[in-house]
């Protein structure tokens, strides 16, 4: 008997407008770069913040995303934190950046930098 393997969902969903920033961040990507990170390190009133950032190397435990503007990694110590999670872009006449819809989330601070699971 063989057992079929279903293909893993993505730890995280990324929207139309957050892959073409992707593209446009990999289109001025520094020399080096090898694709654009999320990770979710200890920071803010709740706990745990976003941050996106350039990456130059490949780590063993990283999620790995391919997007049609370049690839994109989720930090493996963050992925248990991002299950389900959706990554947009917004852009408004006064602020731009990622937005996230974290269902992991269970409170977060009032300016919504942090969250904490």
């Amino acid at each position: 008997m063989t057992t079929k393997l279903r293909a893993r969902p993505a730890a995280i969903i990324l929207t139309p407008a957050a892959e073409a920033r992707i593209a446009e961040l990999m289109a001025r990507a520094p020399d080096g770069a090898i694709g654009v990170k999320l990770s979710t390190p200890r920071r803010g009133c709740s706990g745990l913040a976003y941050s996106v950032d350039y990456v130059t190397d490949e780590q063993a435990f990283d999620e790995k995303i391919e997007t049609p503007g370049g690839t994109f990694y989720v930090d493996g110590a963050s992925v248990l934190y991002l299950v389900g999670s959706t990554m947009d872009w917004r852009e408004d006449d006064f602020a731009a950046g990622f937005v996230f819809e974290n269902p992991n989330a269970k409170g977060a601070c009032g300016c919504g930098e942090s969250f904490t699971v």
